[in-house]
């Protein structure tokens, strides 16, 4: 089922080339995934609902929801803050998105997380994760490609919570370094980029309370003969700028260096192809299972003017399910 990079790219080319339907998977570090023909992935038991797009039944619900989570120390995270700040006050990186994982314990299983969770984005692949994702990579469809960064979380509860966060000068400066960088990103694909909307808010409720978190919409226009090319210019865009930092390259390099573990398919992509348009999503909001049962990745932004304590905070925040 799973692919290099070269075989993903032919694949998908082969599908959208012909306007055939098709779900595919990319991993963070873009040399492992998959892509489905949509019975292909009902016989490997995936289960997806990508933008109203989607397959299989509910399971049964359990009537208790446990979630009790054991993330890293304040220090652990501190020692790994203070490299990123090295590399800030050198200039090596403008904004870092850190992550580490965090232990799990629920009596729930993937499946049944994939099940309770409301969210646009989401895949589980039996055995291996669930994402359950806010925030969408890229559309594409009618020769266009719309990109929607999202960069900015605050808890709901908090007083005067809208206010805050719009006014927050280090949620401010991060969000406009990832627009810039995901603007030139999509003009490396298409033409006549322009930020179609500005910092706007979405609210999400989790089994821990209430989320706003801000976006912004990028657009561009495709050339001619696109779908026969859609893996090169899924390819081109990756990693996505939201979950690594700008510049780009040298980030991930910082990325790699300190984060002290692997991060697999989380922050990779996956999507789905309908024929004629194609929607994808960040792979965030991750549950994992490995040999010592479930794990849960998550991350913020870091920049020069972050605070640790309260990036320390908004990982912690972004531990959660979405439920109604």
């Amino acid at each position: 089922m799973f692919l290099n990079r070269a075989e993903i790219i032919d694949k998908i080319n082969h599908f959208s080339g012909r306007n055939e339907p098709f779900l595919f998977l990319i991993d963070f570090d873009g040399e492992n995934g998959f892509v489905l023909s949509p019975k292909e992935a009902d016989n490997n038991s995936l289960r997806y609902d990508i933008g109203g797009r989607k397959n299989g039944e509910k399971t049964v619900k359990k009537e208790t929801f446990d979630f009790d989570i054991f993330p890293v120390d304040q220090e652990t995270y501190k020692k790994a803050f203070e490299k990123v700040v090295f590399h800030l006050k050198r200039g090596d990186t403008y904004l870092l998105n850190l992550t580490f994982p965090t232990t799990l314990k629920s009596n729930l299983t993937l499946s049944e997380i994939f099940d309770i969770s409301r969210a646009p984005y989401k895949l589980h692949v039996p055995g291996q994760f669930v994402v359950f994702s806010p925030e969408l990579f890229v559309h594409i469809g009618n020769s266009r490609i719309f990109s929607y960064p999202m960069k900015g979380t605050i808890d709901a509860a908090y007083p005067d919570a809208e206010l805050h966060l719009m006014a927050d000068e280090k949620e401010f400066y991060e969000h406009n370094t990832i627009v810039d960088l995901i603007r030139n990103d999509l003009s490396m694909v298409s033409t006549n980029v322009s930020v179609t909307k500005f910092r706007y808010i979405d609210r999400i409720h989790t089994n821990r309370g209430d989320l706003l978190q801000v976006s912004s919409e990028i657009c561009g226009e495709l050339p001619p003969g696109y779908l026969n090319k859609l893996g090169e210019i899924l390819f081109t865009l990756l990693p996505a700028g939201s979950v690594t930092g700008a510049p780009k390259e040298k980030t991930v390099e910082i990325i790699r260096a300190t984060e002290s573990y692997s991060r697999g398919f989380y922050t990779g992509i996956f999507g789905f192809f309908d024929g004629h348009s194609l929607t994808s999503a960040v792979s965030i909001r991750f549950i994992e299972k490995t040999h010592n049962g479930l794990i849960f990745k998550s991350g913020g932004g870091i920049t020069a003017l972050s605070d640790m304590e309260s990036e320390y905070q908004e990982m912690l925040k972004k531990i959660y399910v979405p439920v109604d």
